[in-house]
């Protein structure tokens, strides 16, 4: 019996060591290290790419926001959900939630889909001053797989921009100047499209309308 207990403590020792030894290196420091690094590396990425307006944070440049004002730029159509307040086994409409990052996974052939595509694309059409059967960007009728997509192409940007110039009674030129400024290329010149993140571009209108207020007022 002795012998028996002596060989299986020698075989539960070693198993127990290792993880013990395995679940605080990969559990607790390598963890720590990581983030530690990234922070000191990276601080706005490791902390979640967060946007501070006057202090305060209003979002982040990974997320996308539910622009609705005919003054801004409008950003991707989104499809997540969240639980109904009435019935939490069932889900309502959400656009933009964080917490429940999803796309709709309907089908091309989906009636749903198909409905919400012509919609938007009346929508997009009629706030943006466009002839009823004028192309429409992807992007301003679909939502990405995500639903949380920040960025817009920059064909759907330009098609906004007279819409985004008339409300602010801004010069387009100024308009189209913001939008060179903070607009992206392709990735390493091949992938994607050249997009720009709405918030980023919002906030530097809201920038440039302060500007000219305190211009005038001096």
């Amino acid at each position: 019996m002795n012998d028996t207990n002596t060989s299986i403590r020698s075989l539960l020792r070693p198993a127990i060591t290792s993880a013990v030894l395995f679940m605080l290196l990969t559990g607790l420091a390598y963890p720590l290290i990581t983030t530690a690094a990234a922070n000191l590396l990276l601080p706005w990425h490791a902390q979640g790419s967060l946007v501070q307006r006057d202090g305060k944070v209003i979002g982040s440049a990974l997320l996308g926001q539910d622009f609705t004002a005919p003054r801004y730029f409008h950003p991707r159509p989104s499809a997540t959900q969240a639980p109904d307040p009435k019935d939490p086994s069932k889900t309502v409409d959400s656009p933009y939630n964080a917490e429940l990052s999803a796309a709709s996974n309907y089908g091309p052939t989906n009636r749903k889909l198909i409905d919400a595509v012509a919609g938007r694309a009346r929508a997009y059409r009629s706030e943006n001053g466009l002839a009823a059967n004028a192309p429409v960007p992807v992007d301003a009728v679909t939502a990405s797989a995500s639903g949380l997509d920040p960025e817009i192409s920059l064909a759907n940007a330009e098609l906004q921009l007279p819409r985004v110039a008339a409300q602010r009674g801004l010069p387009r030129a100024d308009v189209e100047r913001l939008l060179n400024e903070h607009a992206a290329t392709r990735v390493f010149g091949l992938f994607g499209v050249p997009r720009v993140n709405v918030l980023d571009l919002n906030l530097a209108l809201d920038a440039l309308a302060r500007e000219g207020q305190h211009g005038t007022k001096s």
